[in-house]
């Protein structure tokens, strides 16, 4: 079983933000994620949030580039681009959200993980999912469908 991330609400959105993305890119939508973690958390961006653009991206044929720091360079955004921001501060488990940013309105999805419990959660489901299966190589949209 593979999985970036094991919470059925991240593997939900992941399939509502790719619907979104294929809907909202031609009307102009620009797409920026936002993922916050404890201060503890070393790696920046999250693996969560690579995974979120990576769905979008697939569905966009992958033709968008990732930026994670609009402070390095003074340019304006790029139609085909994705940007990813990270913030690390006190006990947060984990947020991600989606902003889809058009003109005149903006769409926002969002998941707070206030437990890592739902991590274990998520592994039960999918063990519970597994027996009667075929082998082979399972993920979490698998079970969502």
């Amino acid at each position: 079983f593979q999985s970036a991330n094991m919470s059925m609400g991240i593997n939900l959105i992941t399939k509502l933000i790719q619907e979104a993305a294929k809907l909202l890119v031609d009307s102009g939508f620009d797409i920026e994620i936002v993922e916050k973690h404890h201060n503890k958390k070393v790696d920046a961006p999250s693996g969560t949030a690579i995974a979120l653009a990576d769905a979008m991206n697939k569905v966009l044929g992958d033709a968008y580039e990732y930026k994670y720091d609009r402070s390095s360079v003074r340019e304006m955004r790029g139609k085909k681009e994705i940007g990813i921001s990270s913030v690390r501060g006190g006990t947060i488990v984990g947020e991600h959200e989606i902003i889809f940013a058009g003109t005149d309105e903006v769409i926002e999805i969002k998941h707070t993980a206030y437990s890592k419990a739902i991590f274990a959660k998520g592994a039960i489901q999918a063990a519970k999912f597994l027996p009667g299966k075929e082998p082979g190589k399972y993920q979490m949209s698998d079970i969502i469908g």
